[in-house]
């Protein structure tokens, strides 16, 4: 059985990735792929000093090789940027946020170069990622590590920034921000979940 403290950690996932999927969907579908501002949390450090005021991070799937092998072969079939751009937005249009169980929770950035941003996340290994869009916001404490090349997650992450960028320096870094739940906070916060009732003494 869930503990109450466990399901309104789980709530408060389930909600944010929700919420980060409405987001996505409306910015491919109404303002052509720009990211919005619920797409560029700040970046601060654990005492709060800020990193950078906006880092565009994204979603991937938890299981995402074949989105994956899609989206490359969406670059790889035209040197056209302006028809990646196009394809890119119509597949992301479709149903691909439509199911946010399908997301892994941590949201992935990609950085080029010798980013400072990177760096310094990275040091610090610990940041706070705060998410806010129409009067909506998140506060997630987390750790930032870097993934290889060889991980699924950082292939379906450059894999997606290069539908949208065609410039990518070589080398990019990837980094993974991973959510401490338990110390996540939502501002307007989330309702309880109700207890289950089924099965419990009546009080007769």
């Amino acid at each position: 059985m869930m503990e109450p403290g466990e399901a309104v950690t789980r709530a408060l996932r389930d909600h944010f990735l929700g919420w980060q999927c409405r987001v996505r969907q409306m910015a491919v579908r109404q303002d052509g792929g720009r990211p919005s501002s619920g797409m560029r949390p700040k970046l601060l450090a654990p005492d709060g000093s800020p990193i950078a005021e906006g880092v565009t991070v994204v979603l991937v799937e938890a299981d995402p090789d074949d989105t994956t092998r899609q989206f490359r072969h969406m670059v790889k079939q035209t040197h056209d940027p302006q028809q990646r751009y196009e394809a890119a937005v119509k597949f992301l249009s479709a149903a691909y946020f439509q199911h946010p169980e399908a997301f892994d929770d941590r949201p992935m950035a990609l950085f080029v170069g010798k980013s400072t941003v990177a760096r310094v996340a990275l040091d610090l290994g610990r940041v706070i990622l705060v998410f806010q869009q129409f009067g909506q916001s998140y506060r997630l404490p987390s750790a930032a590590v870097e993934l290889g090349d060889d991980d699924p997650a950082w292939q379906a992450t450059y894999w997606h920034n290069a539908l949208f960028n065609p410039a990518i320096p070589p080398h990019p870094h990837v980094l993974a921000f991973e959510p401490d739940w338990a110390q996540a906070t939502a501002f307007p916060p989330l309702e309880a979940p109700r207890a289950a009732t089924r099965g419990m003494p009546t009080g007769r």
